[in-house]
């Protein structure tokens, strides 16, 4: 899914860049509002993170663009104006969400994760239970983010469910780290085989019930990874 984040500051632009290209998101910058509306309209977007104070037309004034353009793309603020009353004027004008500076890793992670799940489950909610499917005993529901054992719901991320999707659809085949690195990591954002593997160790400790003997996910030694029915 791709990202526009619409930010001045090159250092906050970048952080949020980082922290959504960790959680699978293919991100698209902009320095300014006249740049943030070009990227929209070229790359159709997903999701959008906004900075109010940008220079040219400000982030309010890129929302109610956006909105004609668009009216159901979820739309976050990302703001150091902090007054309810900014945070009013943007959920008027069609955020869906406003998040302030400084923030927090988790925060912004979180805040993602809700409105990406919205934005998935609005697509075609009849479809839904469609691109459900079982993993052992897992359930895994990408438009949620979350897989479920038994009623106990845990959190994924988008890249997450890109790795368990791709494992379930080769599902008896040893899927090679390539492979994984180019469905799951793309190749604008490409990872070394140890990034891939401590993202794997770590996916194991949420999804696995021993993640010391994993039954989702099994290591294929010198090719990559597999899962068996």
């Amino acid at each position: 899914m791709k990202v526009l984040i619409a930010e001045d500051d090159p250092n906050t632009r970048k952080g949020l860049a980082q922290i959504l290209e960790g959680e699978g998101y293919q991100t698209h910058p902009a320095a300014n509002g006249t740049q943030a509306l070009e990227v929209f309209e070229r790359e159709k977007p997903g999701v959008v993170c906004l900075d109010i104070m940008m220079p040219g037309d400000d982030g309010y004034a890129v929302c109610q663009k956006i909105r004609k353009l668009d009216e159901t793309v979820p739309i976050l603020f990302i703001s150091a104006k902090s007054e309810e009353i900014d945070k009013v004027v943007g959920l008027e004008l069609g955020a869906d969400d406003f998040i302030v500076k400084p923030f927090g890793v988790k925060e912004v992670v979180a805040r993602i994760r809700a409105v990406t799940r919205r934005c998935l489950a609005s697509r075609d909610r009849r479809s839904e239970a469609q691109n459900e499917f079982e993993m052992g005993d897992l359930k895994v529901v990408p438009a949620e983010l979350r897989v479920y054992r038994g009623q106990s719901a845990i959190e994924v991320s988008l890249r997450d469910i890109k790795i368990l999707t791709l494992l379930h659809t080769q599902t008896g085949k040893a899927v090679s780290r390539d492979l994984l690195l180019n469905e799951c990591w793309g190749l604008e954002y490409y990872p070394n085989s140890r990034c891939l593997d401590q993202h794997i160790s770590q996916l194991r400790k949420r999804v696995e019930k021993n993640a010391a003997k994993p039954a989702i996910i099994r290591t294929v030694h010198g090719v990559g990874y597999r899962y068996d029915e």
